[in-house]
């Protein structure tokens, strides 16, 4: 069913449902749906019951939203802030799986709810986020009554999707130092630096501390970096562009 049918009768194939209240949440205003431009298409009723069904929440930098066999409770929306989701191995090994940005929603969640499965890896809020938590229920009602709603979630899930194939082959295929290399010019700011552990950087790449420590230090040696605790310089960066080749998504 597309927008303009299901406005008409929107009240009666939607029924009430009340969502399950977040710690810091109230009601949403209407004016958060302005920050997602594909929800415009969507009739007036619905995007009244979207209103109507979700709720708004502050959540501070650090906090665990989801976890490994927590159960997705509502479809999330990022307004702002990041979220990074990552997995962990057996071994204790971590790897950064994809950030959540404004504007985005986490694909891990929209697994869940549309396979009634658990979560199978982390979000962790890497700054203060304000998000918008949208009910189950009326996840399910508009995933089937609007083909707007529904465009939004799929694409997304499409595009994060070749997104995680595009990391499982960095880490198949690529060597250490090419994927070290882009990621230290993907998070460096404008000046060129870091605020960032080995320990973080194995994280983001899915590697032992070690192997970060030693790639470092090579590149130090051959002057294209400065490594303190806490801490990198980027010093050469075309020397570090011609090793890493194209950059591809965060």
């Amino acid at each position: 069913m597309d927008d303009s049918k299901a406005s008409s009768n929107a009240s009666s194939t939607l029924p009430e449902s009340r969502p399950a209240r977040v710690p810091g949440s109230w009601p949403a205003s209407s004016s958060w749906i302005e920050r997602f431009e594909a929800f415009g298409a969507m009739s007036a009723d619905l995007r009244a019951y979207l209103y109507k069904h979700s709720k708004l929440s502050q959540i501070p930098a650090g906090s665990i939203i989801f976890g490994p066999g927590s159960t997705a409770g509502s479809f999330l929306l990022l307004l702002s802030g990041t979220v990074r989701v990552q997995k962990t191995s057996g071994d204790g090994r971590e790897i950064v799986l994809y950030r959540i940005s404004a504007g985005e929603s986490c694909i891990m969640t929209t697994a869940c709810l549309l396979a009634e499965e658990d979560y199978l890896a982390q979000g962790l809020t890497e700054t203060d986020v304000e998000a918008v938590a949208v009910s189950r229920q009326a996840f399910d009602k508009l995933l089937s009554a609007s083909d707007v709603f529904r465009k939004f979630v799929f694409d997304a899930y499409a595009t994060r999707l070749t997104e995680l194939f595009m990391i499982i082959d960095e880490i198949a295929f690529l060597r250490i130092d090419i994927r070290l290399a882009q990621r230290l010019l993907r998070l460096a700011d404008d000046e060129g630096r870091l605020a960032i552990t080995h320990q973080a950087l194995a994280l983001e790449l899915g590697t032992a501390r070690e192997v970060i420590t030693r790639q470092l230090r090579e590149f130090q040696r051959r002057n294209w970096i400065v490594a303190s605790r806490g801490s990198i310089t980027l010093l050469d960066h075309k020397a570090l562009a011609e090793l890493a080749g194209p950059v591809g998504p965060a």
